[in-house]
């Protein structure tokens, strides 16, 4: 975006609101969300089909970002999408906001690296049976199957940040895969590994809950409530 007439860095967000983190360690914590528009994959059941498959939003400046986090009376920011690593602005945007002092959380997919700030980086792998149809999205079905998996760099971000890794279980099946990814990846720490059922609608989630929350007991991982869809239902701005 163009300001006096001097090219300023720029994000495309889809929105910006305070709630309570409903998903992970930090469930109940209010926070600021700050929402990039667009993302690298396109999961058949994504609940913000404006930051993915329909990207919308407007273009703003670090400062006008950090501005409108500011207005809201908290100290917890939660950067998500959409992927908010496809913006290289993230950089300079948690930097500006480590230095007011906020407590930062990214929520990404784990396909893109770039050095931010982050006191929890919270990872998103996706499973095979979150790729679209092959006959209604032939070309998302391939890109998404070709990038959905990059063991290198969520290494990396595990090695580098405080973490926490979310599955979305849409199936029990999915469930021998989070082993078979866990098995290849023994530095990562299962008790900071939270299985969360697909799902928009709260009968869904709790169909799912039945059998996915036993299965938790027994493999040693953790259970992942949306309790957003539980608070607010599927709603923007929650």
């Amino acid at each position: 975006m163009i300001e006096g007439g001097e090219k300023v860095a720029a994000v495309r967000i889809a929105e910006i609101y305070l709630s309570i983190q409903g998903e992970g360690l930090l469930t109940g914590c209010e926070s600021v969300f700050v929402r990039t528009s667009g993302c690298n994959l396109r999961c058949w059941f994504c609940d913000t089909p404006f930051a993915s498959w329909n990207p919308e939003g407007e273009d703003l400046s670090i400062s006008e970002i950090v501005r409108q986090v500011r207005s809201h009376d908290c100290r917890h920011v939660v950067l998500t999408g959409g992927e908010p690593m496809l913006w290289s602005e993230l950089v300079p945007l948690t930097t500006a906001l480590r230095r007011e002092g906020y407590h930062i959380t990214i929520e990404t997919a784990g396909t893109l690296y770039l050095p931010v700030h982050c006191d929890l980086l919270s990872l998103s792998p996706k499973l095979a049976s979150s790729t679209p149809d092959r006959r209604r999205h032939p070309r998302w079905h391939l890109r998404h199957e070709q990038t959905r998996h990059a063991p290198e760099v969520v290494r990396r971000l595990i090695r580098e940040y405080p973490y926490q890794i979310k599955f979305v279980i849409d199936r029990p099946q999915d469930c021998v895969e989070v082993e078979a990814y866990l098995a290849s990846m023994p530095q990562i720490d299962r008790s900071r590994v939270l299985l969360m059922p697909q799902g928009t609608t709260a009968e869904e989630l709790t169909a799912r809950a039945l059998w996915l929350k036993p299965y938790c007991q027994q493999a040693g991982l953790r259970y992942c409530p949306r309790k957003q869809i539980e608070w607010f239902g599927l709603v923007r701005g929650t």
